[in-house]
């Protein structure tokens, strides 16, 4: 064969070959594509995402002066462990006084009772009365007639028997006096009751005085110290939860519908780079707060966005973390990166 045709089919041959690897580097890279997107959905991944805990913030029930203050800012403290102490004299004033009402609320309610009985034994003996009056005129009025009596002692005695009457009225009204008095419904005392009502508002204000933690957490917040003045309901310190910490991890809105509750998360915290940490999906956002809803004259107000440029919402993923370690404490507003990892 000729040095020139051997030449053009060598060339041939080499541009097949070109050809092949080309067409065989686009397909790997169209399947690869491919595998990547599908990866990309089904392993959700965001770096915007930060550690969390829930907080409270600790308010007094009462007011007063902090006599004690036995914590400092950012201490652990379990549940149970004492905070502060507002003063409790004040309160603890109003505490013996309350005792020593209810003590005379219970001396006069034997009082009462007395009365009562007091009553019911008078109008017992107007009814005594009456029934001898009435006994009386039923064996005079008979013999009126045959003149062994006068028509004026058969008035005397009609008129004791009104008497009488008017006398068991009387007495009767006076035995329900001293029960209204007495103020027993049933088996309860009025009386009795609110005045233990008094005294036990008195005790829990006492207790109030000294605020424990409800929980184990970590103090935060703690700008005071003795001597400042504590107002009832007013914040004197905040209190992170240490009992659950999460991740709320922003993921675009398409990729929603590849995450459910349940599922599990690597977690990788921006503190503890080479460690990883594992979660679990507990739940999705339903809602954003937009500042297009707000409305204006009835009318709602809607920013003017380019119709070329689509912005997709990124909605908040609660995930619980699991396994903590006390060599590597989490803090709250620390940076993650999440990758859901599905059922696992």
């Amino acid at each position: 064969m000729p040095f020139a045709e051997q030449s053009t089919a060598a060339d041939m041959r080499m541009r097949a070959l070109g050809y092949f690897l080309s067409a065989l580097i686009i397909i790997c890279a169209i399947l690869l594509s491919l595998f990547v997107a599908r990866l990309y959905y089904i392993y959700p991944r965001t770096d915007d995402a930060f550690v969390r805990a829930n907080t409270i913030a600790v308010a007094p029930h009462v007011s007063g002066p902090i006599v004690e203050l036995p914590v400092v800012d950012n201490q652990l403290v379990r549940a149970g462990d004492l905070l502060f102490v507002v003063d409790p004299r004040p309160y603890q004033a109003a505490f013996d006084r309350a005792t020593a009402k209810l003590q005379l609320t219970n001396l006069e309610i034997k009082g009462l009772e007395d009365a009562i009985s007091a009553a019911q034994s008078e109008r017992r003996r107007r009814e005594a009365d009456l029934a001898y009056a009435k006994q009386y005129l039923g064996r005079i009025e008979p013999l009126l007639s045959r003149h062994f009596v006068t028509a004026n002692d058969v008035f005397d005695a009609r008129s004791r028997m009104r008497a009488a009457e008017a006398a068991v009225e009387n007495a009767k009204s006076e035995v329900l006096k001293a029960q209204k008095d007495l103020g027993q419904l049933g088996d309860i005392n009025a009386r009795r009751k609110q005045a233990e009502a008094e005294l036990e508002d008195a005790k829990l204000n006492v207790g109030y005085c000294r605020v424990t933690a409800p929980f184990d957490g970590y103090v935060t917040n703690l700008n005071i110290s003795v001597g400042q003045y504590a107002n009832e309901g007013r914040d004197v310190l905040s209190l992170v939860d240490d009992r659950t910490w999460y991740v709320m991890a922003n993921f675009r809105e398409n990729f929603l519908s590849h995450i459910q509750p349940g599922m599990s998360a690597d977690v990788y915290l921006l503190a503890y780079p080479n460690h990883r940490f594992r979660g679990r999906v507990q739940g999705l956002g339903w809602a954003l707060y937009q500042s297009n809803g707000a409305t204006i004259e009835g009318l709602p107000q809607v920013e003017p966005t380019l119709n070329w440029v689509r912005l997709s919402q990124r909605f908040p993923v609660r995930i619980i973390l699991e396994g903590r370690d006390a060599k590597m404490p989490f803090r709250m507003g620390a940076t993650a990166v999440v990758t859901i990892q599905g059922y696992r």
